[in-house]
């Protein structure tokens, strides 16, 4: 396992997967965020940025944009007490950050790989009246989804951070089944 003193080789190929994986994760918890705010489009303008990334794009300043602009819509769905659309936003914004995942071996660097399944779970939890059974299957679903090569590059961080709250636990749960 690397320690936070090393470089972790990543290649285009690799963080194209690791995109391609972190979308398919995200976009079923995009219809909370659509339900609630119909005329916001920047978490689906990242999702879609992010799929033509893993689908053979380049990093863009375009593609960093459309995250930042999901994490404002996350803000604003959070600041109007939309706890789900905002964990939807959050979703796909870490499916754009994705294709930026970094190559060191910190264990923070795992919430790039997995955060988009885990603020999607909370998204879809918190939509069933915060229900962890729904968090959980989601999860559970998100780890069929990984292929060997996403499960290979998380190999190659540190294992995901405490902390985080509920979000942070599901990251958890999804990197110790992957590893």
């Amino acid at each position: 396992m690397a320690d936070d003193s090393t470089t972790i080789e990543l290649t285009r190929s690799e963080l194209r997967e690791v995109a391609g994986y972190a979308v398919a994760c995200a976009r079923p918890a995009l219809a909370i965020f659509e339900r609630d705010r119909p005329d916001d489009r920047r978490p689906r303008a990242a999702i879609d940025a992010a799929r033509a990334f893993a689908d053979g794009g380049e990093r863009t300043k375009a593609l960093r944009d459309s995250a930042w602009a999901a994490q404002r819509a996350a803000q604003e769905a959070r600041d109007a007490g939309q706890a789900a659309a905002s964990d939807a936003a959050r979703a796909a914004l870490a499916a754009a950050g994705a294709a930026f995942l970094h190559p060191l071996a910190k264990a923070t660097q795992v919430k790039h790989i997995l955060g988009s399944a885990a603020h999607a779970a909370r998204a879809l939890e918190l939509s069933a009246g915060a229900d962890p059974a729904v968090g959980a299957d989601h999860i559970a679903r998100s780890r069929i989804l990984a292929s060997p090569v996403v499960v290979d590059v998380l190999r190659r961080y540190p294992a995901a951070p405490s902390g985080g709250g509920r979000v942070g636990e599901l990251v958890r749960q999804l990197d110790a089944s992957l590893r």
